[in-house]
This record gives structure tokens, sequence and C-alpha cells, in this order.
């Protein structure tokens, strides 16, 4: 054992030229410097209560984030809008958000105020609001030429996606009106119907 120590206390002297005495003081004082500098940046706390604290600190800000977004978000109550033309059904685009947000599928309209995020300024279907927008959901196009309720021209394939569209509208959302032409009768003053074509002297416009 003692030529055991010897033989390590030379091999110290032979490499690093300090005595055994210098060599173990400089590796303390290494030892004390490397706990010294890793304490200025990792938290001396235990790793489980450290994982706790973590899970904890999400679980507030979630619930904060919720909250956050219940009270800024306010969701106008369904109203049965009956007979809309497509112009009037623009109104309900989320600009203004005393308005029910509404989209409509195959001239059929539907109020997705519950899915603002989707559907309101900002989202990313934002430009399907307060249009009928059954060619662009059967082409699964984003171009604004597709915004239409014209589905004429469109393939088999293309009209089963949009009715797959049209189910799960059906599911998910309140129906709350119906597209109508521009032509379509309007009450007069006497409250009697006459076509929006028909010029105010009562003839046919031509």
């Amino acid at each position: 054992m003692a030529a055991l120590y010897a033989a390590v206390m030379d091999t110290i002297t032979t490499y690093t030229g300090l005595s055994p005495a210098a060599f173990f003081t400089i590796l303390a004082l290494m030892g004390v410097v490397y706990k010294t500098v890793c304490s200025m940046f990792v938290d001396p706390e235990a790793p489980e209560d450290l994982k706790n604290k973590l899970i904890s600190s999400s679980a507030a800000a979630s619930a904060t984030t919720a909250a956050n977004f219940s009270n800024q978000t306010v969701i106008p109550e369904t109203v049965q809008l009956g007979d809309v033309t497509e112009h009037e059904l623009r109104a309900y685009d989320g600009s203004d958000p005393n308005k029910p947000l509404l989209m409509a599928i195959k001239g059929q309209i539907y109020d997705v105020s519950r899915s603002r995020m989707f559907y309101g300024p900002g989202g990313p279907y934002a430009m399907f609001a307060g249009r009928d927008a059954s060619r662009a959901l059967a082409l699964m196009s984003f171009d604004p030429q597709d915004l239409t309720g014209n589905v004429e021209g469109l393939s088999d394939s293309e009209l089963e996606v949009l009715q797959d569209w049209e189910y799960k509208f059906m599911e998910k959302y309140v129906k709350v009106g119906q597209i109508v032409s521009e032509q379509t009768s309007k009450p007069t003053k006497n409250g009697d119907k006459v076509p929006e074509n028909q010029n105010h002297d009562g003839a046919e416009a031509q």
C-alpha cells in the first residue's frame, strides 16, 4: 500500500511538476470554483420541486389565458334572419362585433359565431365569413373568385366534398336563414309584395 501511494505521488510530480500538496490544493480550489459558477446559473431546488412548480405555473397561465379570452369574446345571441340577399349577408363578416358571424353553404346561412377564432377577422377562414362559400369549400380554394354559391361545373367528387361540409355545418351550427335573389319580391309601403324589377309606376321594367 505504501509503495502504491509513493508511486502515485511520484507520478503527480513527474507529470505536473507540482508537489503532491500543491496539486491537491489546486484540485480542491477548482472544485470550489466549479460549484460557485454552477450555482449562478442552475436553480438549487430539487428537480421534483422544480417540475411541480413548472406544472403549476403552466396551469395558472392556461387558466388566465382562457379567462381573458372568455371575458374579451362575447358571442352575440343567435337571431333568425330568414331571407337575406348576398349583399345583406356581407354585413355579418365579423367586422361588427355586435353582430353574429354568419356564413352560407348552398344558400343556407349558419351562425358560426362560436368559431370566431377561425372565421372571424384574422382567422384562417375569415374570407368565408359573410359569404356563400360553397364553391370555395368544394374546391378547397382560397381564391376570392371562388367565394360564390355558384356550383356549376363542379365534378361529382367536388360536390361530395361540399356535401360533407354542409353536413358538418348542420351538425355544429344553427341555421339562421337562407340566401334569396336580389330579384325576390319585397314589401311595398302598403305591405303588398311586388317584384324588385317592377318600376314605381307599376309597369314591368323593360
